[in-house]
């Protein structure tokens, strides 16, 4: 175990906590649930993350999956996500992101928004019969895939991207954001939707002032620290508003919200590979402000581009970044296969056994070989 961080200060004037980077980066480790011991269940890690993320790419394992293996270890199982979400329904799926049943209450406060733009709102108004025969057939037949369900619109959905003339496909996501239907269930990754009052759980719901400060400070718990106003980001929001409490970190401009229940705990750390879309490094300002860790993810780019690799995994050692594991799972051949490992430190004994042994803790979980 390593020592605690000493007493952390707080400015007597303005009340405004100061904490070095180590400090810093502790708090969010531990409040991402990266540190010791770990959680022991999957809803247990939702809750405290606040989401999981979908995404399709799998080169290692699918991002949902390969957070809470993170966090779990190789005692998680995929079907725990497909029991929560599916059976038990402890965890719903709403645009593209996974959470705890308990806050669906804040995301209808979202849904009762909808529609935020004309071309929404017009669209939908032209084809109000097509709506109610999309309801009506989930009612009668749900769940259902997209493809399942006849095109009845009056009008076409135009748009220059990959959305132009998919009529179903939007109504479905229109839908899903008015809250009207939901995600029943997956196979592979298509959805089947279904009418939302067989899926979701229902409670009263607040106003959208009161959902977006709840939201904030759950964001704010599960990132440790984090901005009150923050680069916006293309899935999920980073900034917390005025939540927690503020506070400066050493070396680092500006001022920080930091959740109080995370101060003055004791820290003991261990070695973790992540998903490049794990919330730890998801905000890329934070993790240079933070650790001076540069990434980005370079699937998108040309072979002759890449310094890491394809899907390379960000690799945390206690309370640091080290560096990238270019690792892919080549389930046609049985192996895990490891390319590269780039230090972005000198790694020690300490690191390397860390590292090698969460390598064969993923490929064991894969159930795949080393090689």
């Amino acid at each position: 175990m390593q020592p605690s961080p000493k007493t952390i200060r707080a400015d007597r004037l303005t009340g405004v906590h100061e904490l070095s980077r180590e400090e810093a980066r502790r708090i969010t480790v531990r409040a991402q649930l990266l540190d010791e011991p770990r959680p022991s269940d999957l809803l247990t890690v939702v809750r405290q993350l606040t989401l999981l993320q979908i995404d399709p790419t799998a080169a290692v394992a699918p991002n949902a999956d390969l957070v809470a293996w993170s966090r779990l270890g190789s005692a998680y199982r995929p079907g725990d996500l497909r029991q929560a979400l599916e059976v038990d329904r402890t965890l719903f799926e709403f645009d593209a992101m996974i959470r705890p049943m308990e806050v669906l209450p804040w995301y209808r406060a979202q849904m009762a928004t909808f529609p935020h733009y004309d071309k929404q709102r017009i669209w939908l108004k032209a084809n109000e019969t097509f709506r109610h025969d999309v309801l009506a057939q989930l009612r009668a037949d749900g769940p259902l895939l997209s493809r399942d369900i006849p095109d009845t619109s009056v009008v076409a959905w135009q748009s220059t991207g990959w959305s132009k003339d998919r009529n179903v496909t939007v109504m479905m996501e229109f839908l899903m954001a008015s809250g009207e239907i939901a995600i029943a269930r997956r196979e592979g990754n298509q959805r089947l939707w279904d009418v939302a009052d067989r899926v979701y759980r229902d409670g009263p719901v607040p106003s959208l002032e009161e959902s977006t400060r709840a939201r904030n400070a759950r964001r704010l718990r599960g990132l440790g620290i984090a901005r009150q106003k923050a680069t916006v980001m293309a899935v999920e929001q980073v900034s917390v508003g005025d939540e927690g409490e503020p506070a400066t970190v050493e070396g680092t401009k500006g001022t920080w919200q930091v959740d109080p229940e995370q101060l003055n705990q004791s820290f003991t750390g261990r070695t973790a590979l992540l998903s490049p879309f794990d919330r730890l490094i998801y905000d890329r300002k934070r993790a240079l402000d933070l650790w001076d860790f540069e990434y980005t993810l370079e699937m998108y780019k040309p072979v002759d581009k890449r310094r890491w690799g394809y899907f390379a995994l960000p690799i945390l050692h206690h309370d640091q970044l080290i560096g990238k594991a270019d690792l892919i799972a080549d389930r046609k051949a049985g192996v895990l296969r490891l390319n590269a490992i780039h230090q972005d430190v000198k790694f020690t004994k300490e690191m390397t056994d860390g590292v090698n042994a969460e390598i064969a803790d993923l490929a064991t979980w894969l159930q795949l070989i080393v090689s």
